[in-house]
């Protein structure tokens, strides 16, 4: 490790963070992971890689029992919006979410961290801004008057203002970014807590031509993804800038539900129904407003959504087919 630059990744065994290791060793890093599991879909690029509970303290104090130079922290109890809206599993979003970073932060402030990086989420603007799928409002200074839509959104912004106030009061060189849907190969794809791109990928991989899909709503409701190639870019620049955010890290190509759907079938070459059904949904309108984001960082995501889908879809229907899975 000497001379090398150190990074802790927590919730390393997830997507995200499994994706962040391997970009971090291929810029030379001395990288230490932790999360609860290894990643599910392939083995970790990590020098090091603890697996423990950071809503423990001994855990948070174990993994960083030195100085890193940058550290990032993904580790959250989240998932798609058949895990987030239907109010089953708030109390476990705001508390499990809530007790990591209140760890984490406490151990970066003891050992002065270089640089810590919290990955917030769109989720917490105003659902009165976003009722319009045409036209949300989800610039960065329209948070407040605050009003998300779910108890997930409220943690987030709970922890963003956690964070600033480690960097006012104790000197901790904070970084914030607002997420928007990241989407990509190796991320969650069944079992409830997917995220549309991976669950509509996985439902057209599963039917035949002709047959049936469901989703849930109108699938008029509108919303913004990006791959996560373009994520870690983003996430490294801001970490390295010096500026803390908040900012938007999205895609600022808005996209129905319904035209999602589309897009995936056409990857796909089948030619399926679309159902639509009841079930949870979130605001009617989201994407990403990469106005700051330019202004501060000169870079934005430009890559095209197809272009995501085509390469997350192929690794999907490779699960599909390597293992099978329910078309629920």
């Amino acid at each position: 490790m000497s001379g090398m630059r150190t990074a802790l990744v927590c919730g390393a065994g997830g997507f995200i963070g499994s994706h962040l290791v391997k970009r971090l060793k291929q810029e030379g890093f001395w990288v230490r992971g932790v999360d609860l599991k290894y990643p599910e879909y392939s083995k970790t690029c990590a020098d090091d890689f603890l697996i423990g509970d950071l809503r423990n303290p001994r855990v948070c104090q174990a993994a960083l029992d030195r100085r890193f130079d940058e550290v990032y922290q993904l580790a959250a109890d989240m998932g798609g919006a058949g895990f987030v809206f239907t109010g089953e599993n708030d109390a476990d979003i705001m508390h499990n979410s809530a007790l990591v970073n209140l760890n984490v932060l406490e151990s970066c402030r003891r050992q002065q961290t270089g640089r810590i990086f919290y990955s917030s989420s769109a989720c917490m603007y105003p659902a009165y801004n976003q009722n319009d799928p045409d036209n949300p409002n989800c610039a960065e200074d329209s948070a407040y008057p605050a009003a998300p839509d779910s108890e997930y959104g409220w943690e987030k912004l709970f922890s963003e203002r956690l964070y600033l106030a480690y960097a006012r009061n104790h000197g901790v060189g904070v970084r914030i970014a607002r997420y928007h849907n990241i989407f990509g190969p190796e991320g969650t794809w069944s079992g409830g807590r997917e995220k549309a791109p991976a669950a509509l990928c996985r439902k057209v991989a599963l039917a035949a031509d002709g047959e049936t899909i469901e989703i849930w709503g109108d699938g008029l409701q509108t919303r913004s993804f990006l791959y996560i190639d373009e994520c870690l870019e983003g996430t490294i620049r801001l970490v390295r800038s010096s500026w803390s955010g908040p900012v938007n890290i999205g895609s600022s190509e808005r996209v129905t539900i319904n035209q999602l759907a589309g897009m995936i079938m056409g990857i796909a070459g089948k030619n399926l129904t679309i159902r639509h059904v009841d079930g949870p949904l979130g605001v009617r309108g989201r994407h990403s407003d990469n106005r700051l984001i330019r202004g501060k960082l000169g870079w934005e995501p430009v890559q095209p959504l197809e272009e995501g889908l085509a390469r997350t879809y192929a690794w999907i229907a490779g699960q599909v087919r390597a293992g099978g899975a329910q078309k629920t």
